[in-house]
């Protein structure tokens, strides 16, 4: 026995305090809303590892380092981070986990780890697996842990998409986001038709065919107050949707889920789900978007005055008459070619070709005979007028639809709130029921405004007649450009017929007001 300087017994100093972060992760959030779950259980085992270690020194931190839901393949976990920086910061000595994968499935990713605690000198440990990480076999033993921890990773991975492609090609849908017009069904594995998000979607197509651009059509969108698909998790937090970018738009209108199909690896297989948009406005809707690939829907610099570019269609075959040229003795002779006829052949088309200055020059006398003919601008009211009764009436169809729904909604909502004493269950539902009522509501008053603004469109004489005045004797003097936008706002589109030499103006009635409006704050502003 070691005696003291005074011939007494000598004590055994304390050991140092070792203080143990407990590391725990489960890949899925699974089963975390139990009382006692995964990253309990790890959590109690390792309690008991370091109970028994207490003779060393050894101590458990109170701050918990929970990853719930998180994979071990990458480092981006909250809990990890956070430990990584107490280590650091010197608060730990010790890592303990319940097993090796824990802490992570990748061997790059663990020697990362490994470096920052050598460099901090913090022991590793794992409760199920005995190794030390001071000897080097000790490290080699870790390492062919690791190496199969990271292999069943992987072949889990493999496996997984195996099974998605294989319910793929059987037109299963797979999960992921929801899409606007579908809604997944309760019981999950496939997608249910939502009626008025579908009418909303078939609008968004019919919008794009009308503004052949994707910038301007999600303008139009956000203008309305549209969004992108609202939904519930699983968890009954609300995922509200965004504003309609360029993006976001495109991916709406190239899925092919529309049509009643499912896309995977680039082939389309038929879906479970019922189609929403027809062939025809999905055929005509993917045309415009590959014609638009080739300038992402920008207009292109109109260098050889195409007046009606965009707006001048062959009536027989509802095809778009694009702009050409051909030079002859070092003159250029501009045409409009029927797009139908390019493609298919001349016979294809009774319309083929039509000179363009001599269209062009019949379109702008036509729209100066307008202004000089009472009875032409009456009848041209009434049509601009009918366009905007459509259209209301279009609105008041949503805003009957927004109704109808919300009062099903609220009429469940009742009967619930009367059942909660009697059926537990039924609060499950109730913040759903709520959040859903919340969006029908803010779906009317999108109507609403939607309707106030239209209401403000209506066209009356005075405005039809300030549009037109510009025809009539300023047009000459205006450059080309000027004269593409004022013809582009004025006119929604201009139908040629080529069987009957027939030519049918339809004017688009918001421009006809917005027109009406920049001339008469022109000239007040002139005035001043």
């Amino acid at each position: 026995m070691r005696r003291n300087g005074n011939g007494a017994p000598a004590t055994a100093a304390p050991p140092a305090t070792t203080r143990c972060a407990i590391y725990t992760r489960k890949s899925t959030e699974e089963g975390l809303d139990q009382d006692f779950n995964s990253l309990d259980a790890q959590r109690e085992s390792a309690e008991a590892f370091i109970k028994s270690q207490r003779g060393e020194g050894w101590e458990v931190l109170p701050d918990r380092y929970d990853d719930g839901g998180f994979t071990g393949g990458n480092m981006e976990r909250p809990a990890m981070k956070r430990l990584l920086d107490d280590i650091e910061a010197g608060r730990v000595n010790a890592i303990v986990v319940y097993k090796v994968d824990r802490l992570s499935r990748s061997l790059l990713d663990f020697a990362r780890i490994m470096e920052v605690l050598d460099q901090h000198r913090v022991a590793f440990v794992s409760v199920t697996q005995q190794f030390n990480t001071a000897t080097s076999m000790g490290r080699l033993v870790l390492h062919i842990l690791l190496s199969f921890a990271q292999f069943e990773r992987e072949m889990i991975a493999e496996r997984t998409r195996d099974k998605m492609s294989a319910a793929r090609r059987k037109g299963k849908w797979t999960g992921g986001m929801p899409i606007l017009g579908y809604d997944v069904d309760p019981k999950g594995g496939r997608l249910l038709v939502n009626d008025a998000e579908a009418a909303r979607v078939r609008e968004i197509f019919e919008l794009y065919l009308k503004e052949q651009s994707l910038v301007a059509t999600a303008v139009a969108l956000n203008g309305r107050g549209s969004t992108t698909k609202s939904w519930i998790t699983k968890k009954g937090r609300p995922h509200e949707g965004a504003a309609f970018t360029k993006s976001n738009l495109f991916g709406l209108l190239s899925n092919v889920a529309y049509i009643g199909q499912v896309s995977h690896k680039g082939t389309a297989y038929p879906g479970e789900q019922p189609a929403i948009v027809d062939g025809d406005l999905w055929r005509r809707t993917q045309e415009v978007l590959r014609h638009n690939g080739r300038t992402g829907g920008k207009s292109v610099r109109n260098k050889h005055g195409a007046l009606l570019k965009e707006l001048l269609r062959c009536v027989p075959c509802d095809a778009s008459m694009i702009h050409t040229w051909t030079v002859k003795d070092q003159k250029r002779y501009r045409y409009y070619v029927c797009l139908k006829a390019q493609k298919q052949g001349w016979t294809s088309c009774p319309t083929k070709a039509v000179p363009a200055q001599e269209v062009e020059r019949f379109v702008v006398e036509r729209i100066r005979a307008i202004g000089r003919d009472r009875d032409v601008v009456g009848e041209t009211i009434e049509q601009a007028r009918a366009q905007h009764a459509a259209h209301v009436k279009q609105l008041e169809a949503e805003r009957q639809a927004a109704e109808k729904e919300l009062k099903a909604l609220n009429a469940e909502l009742r009967r619930l709130l009367g059942s909660l004493g009697e059926n537990g269950a039924a609060t499950d539902r109730l913040a759903d029921l709520q959040d859903k009522t919340r969006a029908a509501e803010q779906r009317m008053t999108e109507v609403r405004e939607r309707a106030i603004a239209a209401s403000r469109q209506l066209v009356d004489e005075r405005d039809l007649s300030a549009a037109l005045s510009l025809f009539d004797p300023v047009w000459e003097a205006l450059f080309p450009r000027e004269q593409a936008r004022i013809m582009r706002l004025l006119v929604e589109r201009v139908g040629y017929d080529g069987r009957e030499g027939t030519l049918a103006i339809t004017f688009r009635p918001t421009g006809i007001k917005a027109l009406a409006q920049e001339i008469n704050a022109g000239r007040k502003e002139v005035r001043k």
